[in-house]
């Protein structure tokens, strides 16, 4: 399996996606970059610590993923790229553990997100393939939007040295690196709800090809 089909599959999801952000409306950006998290030097794994309570999501030895984010000011911001974060992780965790009804990725997101996940880690199950590689994520903004307590988490990511690897064999299928390289990520986050202390990401667009992630 190419190391982007992970976006790739997001195209059925795109429209659903695009209308629910645009019914959102505008809102006030905070950028990320308004202060640097302690524990997330540039180019480092991020060692997040999880919510009390919340499933496990790591990952194989052999699989890295990179969250290049700086932490924003606003704690409700902060928590909110946390989660995005923590989804992300625990969609590439289903994907390890083979499980489409992975209990992470459902901790972290509801409706469409959660869709989303299911239907990648039912991909990868399909194919017999798991994660290998450096996965990076960075330049991460989250917009407060106006008139509600949801945030919009938008992030790019380079794939380029992510790569899948066939379980039976132990094969990694490298992939050249290319436009499509570059992915920009959307997530629309709501806010925590009951005894959980996650945001959970409703709606995620997934664009290839995303010229500003390129750098």
């Amino acid at each position: 399996m190419p190391r982007h089909a992970l976006p790739l599959a997001a195209a059925a999801f795109t429209t659903a996606a695009a209308l629910l952000l645009t019914a959102c409306g505008g809102g006030d950006k905070s950028s990320a970059g308004d202060a640097k998290g302690a524990d997330k030097g540039p180019g480092r794994p991020s060692a997040s610590p999880p919510n009390a309570g919340a499933p496990n999501a790591g990952v194989p030895a052999d699989f890295h993923l990179v969250f290049d984010f700086d932490t924003p000011t606003d704690a409700k911001q902060a928590s909110a790229l946390s989660s995005a974060e923590s989804y992300i992780r625990a969609l590439k965790h289903g994907i390890s553990m083979q499980d489409p009804n992975d209990p992470a990725y459902q901790y972290y997101s509801q409706g469409q997100a959660a869709e989303y996940a299911k239907s990648q880690i039912q991909s990868w199950v399909k194919g017999h393939w798991t994660v290998t590689g450096t996965d990076k994520y960075y330049d991460a903004d989250v917009t407060a939007l106006n008139g509600s307590t949801r945030e919009l988490v938008t992030f790019c990511r380079n794939q380029a040295k992510s790569h899948s690897k066939e379980i039976k064999t132990g094969k990694i299928l490298y992939t050249e690196e290319n436009a499509d390289s570059y992915v920009k990520y959307q997530l629309l986050m709501h806010p925590p709800s009951g005894p959980s202390k996650a945001w959970k990401a409703a709606v995620i667009e997934v664009q290839e090809g995303a010229k500003e992630c390129r750098k």
